[in-house]
């Protein structure tokens, strides 16, 4: 089965936006023919081409470009592959054809990537020639595999988008270019569709709304790819582990803690040191010479906990669970905001199970899986099988554990009657897995939670169990994550919900807003009850302050408790609303003269206004209802 690259790449979206960026270049040699040009490909979102300009170029270029590029696509010129027989062909053509005139120099990066192609191989370039109604002839030649559309009048629904700096070939030791990204589409409402999401993105900026909303933010004397995490952000955390904490010890999961550092004899055992050694933090060591890293994930130690002590086949399944924080050394241009970072935290558990548990096990972690999916509201989304690339040496462990692995998560998919698609290559050094791509409000794919197989790291720690025939047999592992991180998790739900949390989910659920500082003490009595503290010594709110202390004897014992705070800043109350509509707080309960004289409170909605006078039990059983 293709994966969802493969596919991509055999699409008509694909050769349209590879033509694009030829397209691109051809524009930008015609108005710049001084500009060297280097490399050009179709990306997921579109295309780049990166550039050496003799002068920098500014974002008001990009229409120029968008222009010119218009121009050509009206000429309706012909794309027409040409192989020539060898490399030393190959070089006329670039030194000929390819240089607009300016000669060897300016085809510096097309003779480097030249030199690349291994001997023997066709070389291949894409010609564009056409003729407008001036007479003057356009010709656009370009080194290139392809494949491409036929004719630039294809090219019709694009955009230009920004600019960047790329480093030639990707090395901080070579010249830094100017990579120019743009985008194309097969339609005009897919364009226009697309550009619209953009712009709602712009504004589901978890970035953006992560610092306005007061959740993290990032500190260039802390470093890059480390948050902080803000009171509001805390809580929020703590809200998303509390759940699925309690969701896991429903179903007979035990946490633990480990440490944030190891010795490097832990993550050599597992292999860890061979298979993901760009992704680790430089080493440390003690006075004694022992060498010690950050840990980059915690399945080593969960290893060593379940090896602590003799296991029987009666202990099975093991599931240890944490929420442990790692670290990864992501490459600073890789970083982004929190979906991609240095230090995360990881909803981890690792089960040890018997072979005949095996696949249960895998199926009741999946209906986890779902149970978040459901509670956190992400209705659409794809399940990801990742597999061996067997021409990679990267992966572990024996076929038949493979095979075996394998089997196990397409059966428990089609068991639960799950669509599912294939991915070779993207499965974990160890073992195959199933991942959660999510789509979110936007149409936006995710990469989230994560269960795997594994029937290596067992057999490279040795973990036994003893079976029922008292003799010791080998269990398997499962890895799961059904959050894949909190931080990434919380990125994604700020910008599904654009800010606006549930209200289960909101750090501040409830804001009480007294509308004069005579109404304080009321509005605070309010709080108490909505927070549950009630039968809680209060100094400053007495029974004699509050002309309506039957408030005080209405809660009930089954009301759940909220998340509240008192809005008692002396602001007009349209500022007081405003303010903490902006802060997306599900609902302002607002108290004055009217309310304490009738016992009641006014409430807002952040999503329906105002919703008029309640009293507390109408307004408990609203809430509950919605908590539900």
């Amino acid at each position: 089965m293709q994966s969802t690259e493969e596919r991509y790449e055999e699409s008509y979206l694909y050769r349209l936006r590879h033509s694009a960026a030829h397209l691109m270049a051809q524009a930008v040699s015609e108005i710049w023919p001084e500009a060297k040009l280097s490399i050009g490909p179709p990306i997921e979102s579109g295309f780049y081409y990166d550039i050496d300009f003799a002068q920098p170029i500014k974002e008001d270029d990009l229409e120029k470009i968008e222009k010119k590029m218009r121009e050509l696509s009206n000429l309706k010129q012909p794309i027409v592959r040409r192989e020539v027989p060898d490399k030393g062909a190959a070089r006329d053509v670039i030194l000929a054809e390819t240089t607009n005139g300016q000669g060897e120099e300016n085809a510096l990066y097309k003779l480097q990537l030249l030199e690349a192609i291994p001997e023997g191989e066709t070389v291949s370039f894409y010609d564009q020639r056409a003729v407008d109604k001036q007479g003057k002839e356009h010709v656009f030649v370009d080194l290139c595999r392809g494949p491409h559309v036929e004719n630039t009048s294809e090219i019709k629904n694009f955009k230009l988008m920004s600019l960047a700096g790329a480093y030639w070939r990707g090395d901080v030791r070579n010249k830094q270019l100017t990579r120019i990204y743009g985008t194309a589409f097969a339609t005009k409402e897919e364009l226009e569709t697309y550009l619209h999401n953009l712009e709602e993105a712009k504004k589901r900026d978890h970035r953006i709304l992560g610092r306005e909303l007061g959740l993290f933010l990032f500190s260039a004397r802390v470093g890059p790819g480390l948050p902080l995490w803000l009171p509001k952000g805390a809580q929020l955390r703590e809200t998303l582990s509390d759940f699925l904490k309690n969701e896991q010890v429903k179903r007979g999961y035990q946490g633990v803690v480990t440490p944030n550092i190891a010795s490097i004899r832990l993550y050599e055992k597992s292999g860890h040191i061979l298979t993901f050694r760009e992704k680790l933090f430089p080493f440390m060591e003690d006075e004694e010479k022992e060498t010690f890293i950050l840990k980059p994930m915690n399945c080593p130690f969960h290893i060593e906990i379940y090896a602590s002590t003799l296991r029987s086949y009666r202990d099975l399944p093991v599931r240890l669970a944490e929420f442990g924080t790692v670290y990864r050394y992501e490459q600073s241009g890789e970083l982004a905001g929190m979906l991609r970072v240095r230090g995360f935290t990881q909803d981890d558990a690792h089960l040890f199970v018997r072979p005949d548990q095996l696949l249960e096990e895998f199926k009741g972690v999946v209906d986890l899986m779902r149970v978040v999916l459901e509670k956190l509201g992400l209705k659409s989304y794809r399940l990801r099988v990742g597999t061996r690339d067997l021409a990679n040496a990267k992966y572990i462990g024996h076929d038949e554990n493979w095979d075996l692995a394998e089997l196990a998560i397409t059966k428990a998919c089609q068991d639960l009657g799950l669509d599912y698609f294939v991915s070779p290559g993207d499965a974990a050094f160890y073992g195959p897995k199933l991942d959660l791509i999510i789509k979110d409000a936007l149409g936006r794919d995710w990469q989230m939670g994560t269960v795997q197989v594994d029937y290596n790291l067992p057999e490279r720690f040795e973990l036994e169990y003893i079976g029922e025939d008292s003799k010791p047999h080998r269990p398997i592992m499962i890895h799961r994550a059904p959050f894949g991180s909190l931080e990434r998790m919380i990125g994604l739900l700020t910008e599904q919900y654009a800010g606006a949390f549930p209200l289960w989910l909101s750090p501040v659920q409830i804001a009480v807003l007294p509308i004069a500082d005579r109404h304080t003490p009321y509005a605070c009595a309010v709080a108490d009850l909505l927070q549950g503290y009630v039968g809680r010594d209060r100094p400053e709110i007495s029974e004699d302050a509050i002309p309506a202390p039957d408030l005080l004897a209405s809660r009930d014992v089954s009301w759940p408790s909220f998340r509240t705070t008192v809005d008692s800043r002396r602001q007009s109350l349209g500022k007081k609303i405003r303010d903490n509509q902006a802060s997306k707080v599900p609902y302002m309960i607002i108290i004055g003269d009217k309310d304490i004289e009738e016992g009641t409170v006014g409430v807002r909605s952040r999503d329906e206004g105002d919703l008029g006078a309640m009293t507390m039990v109408d307004l408990m059983n609203r809430l509950q209802q919605e908590m539900n």
